[in-house]
């Protein structure tokens, strides 16, 4: 659990000692300090607007920030639910504690760089060959590929922490090893990462079969290679919402027909349209699947998501897909690699 002793201060502490505190606060977006009492039981907050205030009105810098913090402050329980952000962000909440039973502070959610608190596990597919990229990955394998100044996997970690998922296992197998030196145990991001190791492929699912227990109703899966800014918020809350045994992200896809197309009753023609466009619906490589459905992947044995996704639909279960609204590529290719290079170089 990450310490956060630095954005705390007893309540009998001076004004002058809550001033040094907040400007040494480097790694959140607003300077704040949470006001705690002789338990640990966090009180009230204090920022630099209610110091001046203070200072403006009584010009006490030694007063105890006891009696200046705002204690009407704003704060979720920490649990292992669903955190509805959009609420604070209406009210300009920019920074939300999260407290125990206790009121001590056991998390904080900086809401300028933390797009959601998805309550999921996650497990990112990281262990193909990459052969059609080769010889870029003879030695280095796919996901951790160079894209704008950090490897492809690692955009996707980021957007994970981003969307509050602390919890990512990772299936490896071609030169894993790279992955697991470059991410460790994750302890640097914050975040809990445990790698699964395939002795032999296991398709695109396998590798779930390995985990001994999901903690989280529902789990993530997705692809090492993908750069996309998918909104994973809305893909969860489309899964809960729709009560679906698995939710997939979709991506566009569009066939142009340079030609008029014939609507045809045996030899005669019936209709016919001029180069229409027809647009379909494709599988992204992000799924959300409740965590039961995992108890019927074999165990350690190759087996793909969509084998998973026709015996839900054989079955009559609830399957959905949720489209990207944003960019998505799929890196498998030397012109999908480039193409991410140059999107990412003028994103930044």
């Amino acid at each position: 659990m990450t310490d956060f002793q630095d954005k705390l201060i007893e309540e009998n502490e001076s004004i002058l000692t809550a001033l040094r505190k907040l400007n040494d606060i480097r790694d959140v977006s607003r300077l704040i300090l949470f006001v705690k009492d002789q338990s640990n039981k966090v009180i009230g907050s204090l920022t630099d607007g209610d110091i001046r205030r203070s200072l403006a009105n009584e010009g006490d810098i030694s007063k105890p920030v006891g009696q200046i913090c705002n204690k009407n402050f704003f704060y979720e329980e920490f649990s292992d639910s669903f955190i509805n952000l959009s609420f604070y962000r209406k009210k300009n909440i920019k920074i939300l504690p999260l407290l125990d039973s206790d009121k001590k502070l056991v998390k904080i959610i900086d809401l300028e760089n933390q797009i959601s608190v998805l309550p999921m596990s996650a497990m990112i597919m990281a262990g193909g060959r990459g052969k059609r990229l080769s010889p870029m990955t003879d030695k280095t394998p796919k996901p951790m590929l160079d894209l704008g100044g950090k490897p492809i996997i690692e955009h996707n970690i980021d957007k994970l922490i981003s969307f509050g998922i602390n919890k990512i296992y990772i299936s490896v197998k071609y030169l894993g090893e790279q992955i697991e030196s470059y991410f460790g145990d994750g302890s640097k991001k914050g975040i809990e990462i445990e790698y699964i190791w395939e002795e032999e492929p296991l398709g695109t699912a396998g590798a779930l079969s390995l985990v001994d227990k999901f903690e989280s109703e529902y789990v993530l899966l997705m692809n090492s290679d993908l750069f996309t800014n998918v909104d994973l918020e809305d893909l969860y809350i489309d899964a809960k919402n729709s009560k679906a045994d698995m939710a997939v992200a979709s991506t566009e896809f569009k066939i142009d027909v340079p030609y008029a197309v014939f609507e045809t009753n045996g030899s005669s023609v019936t209709a016919f349209k001029e180069k229409p466009s027809y647009v379909y619906h494709s599988n992204a490589g992000i799924y959300i699947m409740k965590r039961d459905l995992i108890k019927r992947i074999p165990k350690n044995e190759f087996y793909d998501i969509t084998t998973l996704m026709e015996e839900l639909i054989a079955e009559g279960g609830k399957l959905i897909h949720n489209p990207i609204r944003g960019y998505w590529i799929d890196i498998g290719k030397p012109i999908d690699y480039k193409q991410a290079q140059e999107f990412v170089k003028h994103s930044k």
